[in-house]
């Protein structure tokens, strides 16, 4: 059974940084194609923030460029993002996401940036 875990968030103020971890327990190799962090703010819709697919071509949402970065520890099984400057605006629950044939998430993180 494959299941994510984030962890990594907590409260800053703006202009600090987080990073956040998404532990994957499970095989998820032949299944899996892109991981990805997703967040959702209260309110809003749930947003793409960045994508890597396996074979580590990235994507990223208008908003993260050049402050966010998505990574991954394939002997860790863990994916991190890696976010800078971090603006009021990120404030959100960021979700980890694994899909390809079949479509895993994690539970989330709280992120709250202060001004």
């Amino acid at each position: 059974q494959v299941q994510l875990v984030e962890s990594g968030g907590g409260s800053v103020q703006a202009g600090g940084s987080l990073r956040l971890s998404c532990l994957v327990s499970g095989s998820i190799s032949s299944i899996v194609t892109v991981m990805g962090w997703y967040r959702q703010a209260p309110g809003k819709q749930r947003e793409l923030v960045a994508i890597m697919a396996s074979g580590g071509t990235t994507n990223y949402a208008d908003s993260a460029k050049g402050r966010f970065t998505i990574s991954r520890d394939n002997a860790k099984n863990t994916v991190y993002l890696q976010m800078n400057s971090l603006k009021p605006e990120d404030t959100a629950v960021y979700y980890c996401r694994a899909y390809g044939i079949n479509d895993y998430w994690g539970q989330g993180t709280q992120v709250t940036v202060s001004s």
